[in-house]
């Protein structure tokens, strides 16, 4: 055939195409397991930093092991459903249902004979998803961790909610009013605490010139919580709780 053709041309582009894409189906096809080990890993690392556990992403599977105690699936009304895998839950898909629907994860902990929950969040920040961990303690009221990561919000602004400077200002914050009543944190630009010293005020000082994303924080962590109060309403050792 006449390398000069434009028969030529085009079967030869053609081959190479069917080669190139050949070539990156079966490379992705190779790193699908590996892709969602490290993804299950990373998910694991997230939850163990609520409770103050930090490692690295090949010793996370043994320390959630060791520390997590319990992987619970909750109904709306607060019931358990075994048939539902907590670990497994995708709260991307699980928004997208009526509520009556969903599943709510929860993950038991015990460090050192202290208890804690751990609650999954998920919400919208200004350009895209946010999402995150928080973790109660014993009490169900006082936050022990938190960590946040998202999307596509802006660098130096938004993006800061996945600092450990902005993380840490919600540890020992309350997410129950004294009258019982979830209140959730506010992330706030006029909060009068700036250096989070008084811990029953439900407030952390927003993160400067990053107002919609700190505003979908606070959105998030109420509107999650709301959805566990059947749960530890349930629980006799929870104090009274009302919506």
């Amino acid at each position: 055939m006449n390398r000069d053709s434009n028969a030529y041309t085009f079967i030869f582009a053609t081959l190479m195409v069917l080669v190139v894409a050949s070539a990156l189906a079966f490379t992705a096809s190779s790193l699908k397991d590996l892709q969602a080990s490290n993804v299950r890993k990373e998910k694991m690392q997230n939850i163990l930093a609520t409770i103050g556990i930090e490692t690295d992403r090949e010793q996370a599977e043994n320390l959630y092991n060791e520390y997590i105690t319990g992987e619970l699936s909750l109904t709306a009304s607060g019931n358990l459903d075994d048939q539902v895998s907590a670990f497994e839950i995708n709260l991307n898909n699980e928004l997208k249902k009526p509520v009556d629907q969903q599943r709510f994860p929860l993950y038991e902990a015990n460090v050192d004979g202290n208890k804690f929950y751990v609650v999954p969040l998920r919400g919208a920040g200004l350009w895209n998803a946010i999402w995150g961990y928080i973790a109660l303690r014993e009490d169900k009221n006082t936050i022990q961790g938190a960590v946040f990561d998202h999307t596509g919000e802006t660098a130096g602004l938004g993006a800061e909610i996945t600092q450990q400077w902005f993380q840490d200002r919600f540890v020992g914050e309350k997410v129950f009013n004294t009258q019982g009543k979830l209140v959730g944190i506010n992330v706030s630009k006029t909060n009068n605490d700036p250096k989070d010293t008084d811990k029953d005020d439900h407030e952390v000082d927003a993160i400067s010139g990053a107002t919609i994303t700190g505003d979908g924080v606070t959105d998030m962590i109420l509107e999650r919580l709301t959805h566990y109060l059947p749960y530890l309403k349930a629980n006799e050792n929870t104090v009274a709780l009302n919506q």
